[in-house]
């Protein structure tokens, strides 16, 4: 089946079985290859996109389901190639080990900021349930605290 989507500001179309997951559909059919798979339950995080602003899983979301949904995958996050402030974060505070969870962390943590740009450290813990087997938490933790400090110096 045909499916419309609208992917980091762009139209697209796919052609595809109605209960495949949006990841396949964004990493195999169009190309967008930040989106990683982990876990294939929803678990892990590594495929998270913002779907209309809201971080999302999208290993077991199908694609039928995805139409008339704004998607952004981290491929989009930057503006006209400038690093928003939460990627530029995760460059100064060295957050990534082996890298393969953060673009849905990044994604994660966007979609946390811009919905409560003062998140409690239990706020940070209730949302951002991705998990890096890295264990780079500590530096995940300082590049937040850096992003909300200067948001809110600006």
């Amino acid at each position: 089946m045909e499916f419309s989507l609208r992917v980091n500001g762009e139209a697209r179309t796919v052609d595809v079985e109605p209960d495949t997951p949006l990841l396949w559909v964004l990493r195999d059919e169009l190309g967008f290859k930040g989106v990683k798979f982990g876990c294939g339950v929803a678990a892990c995080g590594a495929c998270t996109v913002h779907m209309d602003g809201t971080a999302t899983r999208s290993c077991i979301f199908p694609v039928e389901a995805a139409e008339d949904i704004e998607i952004t995958t981290i491929e989009g996050l930057a503006d006209e190639g400038m690093f928003t402030d939460v990627q530029q974060a995760w460059i100064d505070e060295q957050v990534p080990q082996c890298g393969y969870c953060q673009s849905g962390m990044v994604m994660a943590v966007s979609a946390l900021l811009d919905e409560n740009p003062s998140p409690t450290d239990q706020d940070i813990n209730d949302a951002i349930t991705n998990v890096c087997r890295c264990g780079s938490y500590p530096r995940i933790r300082k590049a937040i605290r850096k992003v909300i400090s200067e948001r809110g110096a600006a």
